[in-house]
């Protein structure tokens, strides 16, 4: 059975990070679970590691306003300003003025965007949790934790702090099961995870099942998500097509100001002009030559065009009405799997069915097949009434749509099945891993059970079936999740036969392959990104039509990797699998570094960093805050197919833009 063990379980298989944790910090780890820390050793830590919360970085908002009226256009302006204002020219002082105006709330928008995505992130932080300290289990404050506090972890609490597991509850009793834990929106697996003794719990996750203890072990900036809240911490970066504004003004300012000179010199020195009238017959030149309306023409043309945008369901930040412009020219489009290139929903798929009659000899049974209805039929039976675990959830939902006999039932609420009654029913439980139920038939007033379960307890409840283990292990390399299901076929229901292994995966949506396609036909390449493992990320891409060359995610940490050899296979890679927000910060700096312009798409918290540090970011339907503060683009219907409705567009909008900056004098 060694062998059989290693075989997928009922339990979610999911990527677990691997946290390197210092021998100096390692020994602080070692406190007694039902005692705690004491007031003083916990001020003392608390000194040394800091408060457990993400630091304030917030500037001076007058100051960063005002440092907006700076640069070579805003200088220049500010000088015909000046000039015009000593000549009683107001209407040109009012008008320079408000350029200068628009320009500045522009600006000190887009950079206040960084400071919304952090407040965000600080939102899915604990406020209050239970703790051990001097003997005693009290409520404090999470900013108040610090490494070595023992804390409790009970159904609905959101995680304080990265801890590890003591696999023990409130009252140092051994704890049987492990917890289920809901940290989609840092890692981005689809489904929560099981966690027991020695695993790590991250920072904002959320405990969906279970109760147990755990130590803190980072607290702060030092967390998971603290880490990804750094990333995001740093300036936001002058866009593209502000570098391309910027260049096009400092060249014409540059001809301006030599032509001014020269003209200013004339007048003084050839004509005789008195200094002040050559001063006031350059001015009119000098604020000709200026491009002062080209800002504020593009704003207002984007501005436009987030409005038509909003009409095909894509959602403008007017923080960032630049990223318009950035999407037209978009040419390496990362887009996370989970919830965004697939439906975020575990699916039934074909599965695998055993010969009627089989037994541990002869597997072949009587020749005849169970069949698809046969097999949800009998997962349906054992299936938990009122349960929202995704497994059983899209067990019930496949039954309800392939089985006749369920699908046309009368009454659709009720868990009976017509001609059927459930006689006796055990739930799910850790140490088991299936759950039974005993039938009987109504007709023949035959009884029976049938039970569902992790694939390696069904293949030895049945005695061995070499056929379906060899199935589980296919599915496996194809990243799908199995599950076995049996039932007896003897009067004193104790023989159990192989019904067959059920095989579950997140399915692409049914546009991804589409907009995948049309993206490659406007010459953006598709790259998708996923939190979970490598042969999950090749099954998907298999079925989205994406070649399957996907990189391991941890190599982007190599050392003995040249930045160089990086960036081409981060270039040549479809796809990457077991990203932590560090590793998609890295997949989009490495191609900007290459000289793309990258799109990032993404909804949880592990994608904010990089959402920030894309040329365009773009938050899909259902994200979170943290994801829609640090975007540039927000979607509000589900999938990626309004995407290439936006590049459409703002291909278009930014012909109309380029028109303007080589043609001003047309329009």
């Amino acid at each position: 059975m060694a062998e059989k063990d290693k075989t997928p379980s009922h339990e979610d298989v999911h990527v677990e990070i691997q946290e390197e944790i210092e021998p100096e910090l390692e020994d602080l780890l070692h406190t007694e679970p039902l005692k705690g820390l004491t007031t003083a050793e916990a001020a003392d830590r608390l000194i040394k590691f800091g408060k457990n919360e993400l630091p304030e970085r917030k500037t001076n908002p007058i100051l960063k306003f005002l440092s907006y009226f700076t640069g070579a256009i805003s200088i220049l302006l500010e000088l015909a300003a000046i000039i015009a204002g000593y000549e009683s020219d107001w209407i040109d002082v009012g008008i320079l003025c408000f350029v200068l105006l628009v320009n500045a709330i522009i600006g000190f928008s887009e950079e206040a965007r960084a400071e919304s995505a952090l407040d965000a992130l600080k939102g899915t932080l604990a406020q209050k949790c239970k703790s051990w300290r001097n003997c005693e289990l009290v409520e404090i404050n999470a900013c108040d934790l610090v490494p070595g506090d023992i804390i409790a972890l009970r159904l609905g609490d959101v995680v304080p702090a990265d801890c590890r597991l003591l696999g023990i509850n409130v009252t140092g009793e051994k704890v049987d099961g492990n917890l289920q834990i809901d940290q989609s929106a840092l890692t981005g697996e689809s489904l929560p995870v099981s966690k027991g003794l020695g695993a790590i719990a991250y920072s904002s996750s959320i405990v969906k099942q279970g109760q147990m203890m755990a130590v803190v072990v980072k607290t702060g900036l030092k967390t998971y998500i603290g880490r990804a809240a750094n990333l995001m911490a740093g300036p936001t970066e002058e866009g593209h097509f502000q570098k391309i504004i910027n260049n096009i003004g400092n060249f014409l300012i540059v001809i301006s100001v030599g032509m001014v000179l020269i003209i200013l010199l004339f007048d003084i020195y050839s004509k005789g002009d008195p200094p002040l009238t050559a001063l006031r017959n350059v001015l009119i030149l000098t604020i000709a030559a200026i491009p002062i309306g080209l800002p504020t023409v593009m704003s207002v043309t984007m501005a436009i065009g987030a409005q038509q945008l909003a009409k095909k369901q894509t959602e403008i930040f007017h923080i960032r009405l630049t990223a318009i412009e950035e999407l037209a020219s978009v040419s390496i489009l990362c887009s996370d799997k989970t919830g965004t290139l697939t439906l975020n929903e575990l699916t039934f798929d074909d599965p695998y069915l055993a010969y009627r009659g089989n037994t541990s000899t002869n597997f072949k049974g009587d020749g005849t097949k169970y069949t698809k209805e046969d097999i949800l039929l009998n997962a349906f039976f054992t299936s938990e009434v009122g349960a929202t675990d995704a497994i059983e959830t899209a067990v019930r939902r496949a039954a309800e749509e392939l089985v006749p006999i369920i699908k046309n039932k009368e009454n659709k609420k009720s868990h009976e099945v017509p001609g059927y009654k459930q006689k006796a029913f055990i739930p799910f439980n850790p140490h088991s891993k299936y759950t039974e139920a005993t039938i009987q038939n109504l007709q023949t007033g035959e009884e029976f059970r049938c039970i569902k379960g992790a694939p390696h307890v069904i293949s030895h409840l049945v005695g061995g079936h070499a056929e379906a283990d060899s199935a589980v292990l296919g599915f496996a390399k194809r990243g799908l999740r199995a599950l076995g299901v049996a039932k007896t076929v003897d009067p004193d229901m104790k023989v159990f036969e192989m019904v067959g292994m059920m095989s579950l995966l997140d399915p692409p949506r049914p546009d991804s392959a589409e907009t995948i396609r049309r993206c490659r036909e406007y010459g953006v390449q598709v790259k998708m990104i996923t939190g979970d493992q490598l042969v999950i990320a090749k099954e998907v891409a298999y079925r989205l039509g994406l070649p399957r060359t996907i990189l391991d995610a941890t190599k982007l940490t190599d050392l003995s990797i040249s930045e160089e050899s990086l960036t081409d296979r981060v270039e040549k890679a479809d796809g990457f699998a077991q990203v932590i927000p560090e590793h998609k910060y890295k997949v989009v700096e490495l191609l900007q570094k290459r000289g793309f312009l990258v799109g990032m798409t993404g909804d949880g918290v592990n994608d904010a960093p990089a959402l920030k540090k894309a040329n365009v970011g773009i938050a899909v339907h259902g994200c979170t805050d943290a994801a829609r503060s640090a975007a540039d683009i927000v979607l509000l219907a589900p999938g990626l197919s309004t995407i290439v409705d936006g590049i459409q567009t703002s291909r278009a909008i930014f012909q109309r833009m380029r028109s303007y900056a080589l043609y001003p004098t047309v329009l």
